[in-house]
């Protein structure tokens, strides 16, 4: 299926976004929680491949589809292995009909002037190369905004859509993520002045790209990005707030859909049977498919 194909879907389709993508600060927190701990590996590639063997429960799990999931957002690291004997991304969209996206960022800088921006990416140019032969449909990029700083703000925002023109001239679709943290002191105000910020990035766009963004305070205050010619589609980020919160804050934001990590697996078990796993995935993935269809 061509990728036009696939942008019809995250344009029209019901469904959210998993996020897969912890990458190598996140994993043992995300693994702890699966209830996996650090005497489970000795070494970076051991925890990668332990990291891997639950995401591979969850994809191959019966729960995961194209039905309620639109796509899911990779770590590199698991881009480059496999599911049941095809690149992850190939058993994604072949088996699943989930499109796959790819996390580039290289983490974040030290924060100053109330955010933090992307690291430098000098590789980046290559990266996407690699996706686009391993069909990568687009990218997910993360920054963070602390403080309702104006200056930061834009220079986040500024930063974020520098990039992603790097990535739109690759033929990937890239998801801007400017992160307002959920502990931000003045986080409406911080709202305001990135929806500003945003919406003049986008105006100065002559293609889609997609926005991740953290569930906000006023409900519907990202409305103007949903609806705006160069946007593909808004998704939020669970951001620390439990599944049950994330749920009820994105209910609340029509249009919006997930595009939850920790919110989607948590509750999901190293220790469960089969049956519990399935059962425990599938109730998570409808909460947050019924959440983000409003």
């Amino acid at each position: 299926m061509s990728k036009s194909e696939q942008q019809s879907k995250i344009a029209n389709s019901p469904g959210f976004v998993a996020a897969l993508d912890q990458s190598g600060g996140s994993t043992p927190k995300a693994l702890g929680l699966y209830g996996v701990t650090a005497d489970a590996w000795s070494n970076d590639e051991e925890m990668f491949e332990v990291i891997h063997a639950m995401r591979t429960r969850i994809v191959m799990s019966k729960a995961f589809g194209g039905e309620r999931i639109l796509a899911a957002i990779l770590f590199e690291n698991t881009m480059d292995r496999a599911i049941d004997g095809k690149p992850t991304a190939t058993y994604l969209w072949e088996d699943k009909n989930v499109i796959p996206i790819l996390k580039v960022d290289k983490g974040l800088a030290d924060e100053a002037d109330g955010v933090q921006l992307m690291k430098p990416m000098p590789d980046l140019d290559a990266l996407l190369d690699r996706a686009n032969g391993k069909g990568i449909f687009g990218t997910k990029m993360r920054s963070v905004i602390k403080q309702d700083s104006a200056s930061g703000i834009a220079a986040n925002a500024a930063q974020q859509f520098e990039v992603g023109r790097q990535i739109l001239a690759k033929g990937l679709v890239p998801i801007i993520e400017p992160e307002v943290d959920i502990n931000c002191p003045q986080k409406a105000a911080a709202e305001d002045i990135l929806l500003e910020c945003l919406i003049a990035e986008l105006d100065a766009l002559d293609t889609q790209v997609m926005l991740k963004l953290t569930l906000p305070e006023t409900p519907n205050h990202y409305k103007p990005c949903i609806e705006h010619a160069n946007v593909l589609k808004v998704v939020a980020l669970s951001g620390g707030y439990s599944r049950t919160e994330a749920n009820r804050r994105l209910s609340e934001n029509n249009g919006m859909v997930a595009s939850f990590s920790r919110a989607l697996t948590e509750g999901l078990s190293a220790h469960q049977s089969e049956e519990e796993f399935d059962a425990m995935l599938d109730s998570s993935i409808q909460s947050i498919f019924d959440a983000s269809n409003t």
